[in-house]
């Protein structure tokens, strides 16, 4: 039975800086680098047949250290579908400050709203139009083939896909928050009915 695993990449140093950070290239911190490392303990009994992640350097790293750490060599496939969503006018700027010249309502609507974007930026549905079609056309094509796939990517284009594979409706995915290099693992039979999903935390 196949499985696929979803990690959100270690913390980036704009996370810790409280920036949006959008599709801005940023690294990882010393603690995002632990995280991934301890994902990769997580997943070392796990079989893993391909890879995929972002272009973006924090999961591209992230990525690095796990596939380092479990002792893998597997393909691994970078694609910009699977980006962070672009923050606009936001990307850069301090969430505190940001809600201060907005309003908190407004930058939670940005934030956390399906179908309204930042100014120049991207909404999760913008989002979820990209990763799915390159979900459905490049990752499932193995699961098919009982491949167990692992994704490292993004906040929100981790939040899209478990819109499609959990069933999550525009409302229910505003209050769904994916913490940093904690790996998801969803199993499903042959035929890709989804039989169970949980969180590698020990």
């Amino acid at each position: 039975m196949p499985l696929l695993i979803l990690i959100r990449h270690g913390q980036s140093t704009w996370n810790f800086e409280n920036k949006f950070t959008g599709d801005e290239d940023v690294d990882l911190t010393p603690l995002g680098e632990e995280e991934a490392r301890l994902a990769g303990i997580f997943l070392k009994n796990y079989v893993i047949d391909i890879a995929y992640t972002s272009v973006l350097k924090r999961a591209v790293h992230t990525l690095d250290i796990i596939l380092k750490e479990t002792g893998k060599q597997v393909s691994v496939i970078k694609s910009s579908a699977l980006n962070e969503r672009n923050y606009g006018a936001l990307q850069g700027l301090n969430k505190t400050e940001t809600e201060h010249k907005y309003g908190e309502s407004q930058v939670l609507l940005w934030r956390r709203s399906y179908d309204v974007a930042p100014p120049e930026g991207e909404s999760l549905k913008d989002t979820f139009d990209r990763v799915i079609p390159f979900y459905k056309k490049a990752v499932k094509p193995n699961l098919r083939a009982n491949k167990n796939v692992l994704i490292v990517a993004h906040g929100n284009s981790l939040r899209a896909l478990m819109m499609y594979l959990d069933g999550y409706s525009p409302i229910e995915i505003s209050d769904v928050n994916i913490a940093t290099g904690i790996p998801r693992v969803y199993e499903f039979s042959t035929e890709l009915t989804l039989l169970n999903v949980h969180y590698l935390n020990g």
